[in-house]
């Protein structure tokens, strides 16, 4: 087992039925904000928290994602014919050459907690980070990004991390909750965690820390989720996991400084479009001044 972060497990196998239509015949992880679909943003945050391996863990239907991140050459080939030099670069370097992408298959729907498992072979001996596609992590502006900070916490205490951010306190009961003891955790910085209480009710929620779908584990997970039972939903649950890690090891809170974006709903998704569009260079200040014609 290795200190160092350089393997993420990415489960893609949902069926996106948030955002249906749009994912009947497409898969929700290819939806595009701005010029590029949502798990090139997943995976572009991953490398840059110096992620080298990167297991898809994907279903029938999903083939599409896979060949996003592969050569097509005849497209490459029209865009060098004609020139088009700063597109050509930007569907040939989607990924660096350091970096791999493999896909292994789920092949019953049984929960988070089983679609991790399902890349144990991959992962063998070492810790590893967990992203999940649906949403889209925002560092714009932030000078090292949260997810590459929080790597670097894990490799500095030698426990497990997971990200997490504030809500209201009145929409605690949408959401996994992470329990400090009450300490005063600030943006940048991790605190042990003491439990997790999934979706409480608003009166007992410890605090309004919510986990919002960025981990780094220790190997020992894989090990407990083959021996976890199924949960909540009749699923095999990566709470459970963790909860039961809490027993003979430390996880911390990593309170993030950037704001996530929940692509896998159509109000979460319409922001992540605004905000990025509005970051980038090609599109902002046309996206600005179109917005200041609305009668909002």
């Amino acid at each position: 087992m290795t200190s160092t972060v350089r393997k993420a497990v990415i489960p893609v196998a949902g069926l996106g039925t948030r955002v249906l239509p749009a994912s009947k015949a497409i898969p929700k992880e290819m939806l595009p904000v701005v010029d590029k679909p949502v798990i090139q943003h997943v995976i572009e945050e991953a490398v840059t928290a110096g992620i080298t391996d990167i297991v898809l863990v994907t279903r029938s239907g999903k083939n599409s994602i896979e060949d996003h991140f592969d050569c097509h050459y005849e497209l490459e080939a029209e865009l060098e014919r004609k020139g088009k030099t700063a597109l050509l670069e930007s569907v040939r370097n989607i990924i660096p050459d350091n970096v791999t992408i493999t896909a292994v298959r789920q092949h019953k729907a049984l929960g988070l907690g089983h679609a991790i498992l399902c890349a144990a072979p991959i992962i063998g001996d070492d810790n590893f980070a967990v992203l999940l596609p649906d949403m889209l992590v925002n560092s714009h502006g932030i000078e090292t990004p949260d997810l590459k900070t929080m790597v670097n916490a894990y490799q500095t205490s030698g426990h497990g991390q997971i990200m997490v951010e504030p809500v209201p306190m009145e929409h605690v009961d949408r959401y996994g909750v992470v329990d400090c003891s009450g300490f005063n955790l600030e943006p940048g910085f991790s605190a042990d965690i003491a439990r997790m209480v999934e979706k409480p009710p608003i009166d007992e929620a410890p605090s309004n820390l919510t986990i919002n779908g960025r981990y780094i584990l220790p190997a020992r997970i894989m090990a407990i989720l083959k021996d976890t039972q199924p949960g909540a939903g009749g699923e095999i649950q990566l709470t459970d996991a963790m909860e039961e890690y809490l027993n003979e090891g430390t996880l911390q809170a990593f309170y993030m400084k950037g704001k996530t974006y929940d692509c896998g709903n159509k109000s979460g998704y319409l922001q992540a479009n605004v905000v990025y569009g509005l970051q980038n260079a090609e599109t902002a200040e046309s996206l600005k001044a179109f917005i200041k014609t609305l009668d909002l």
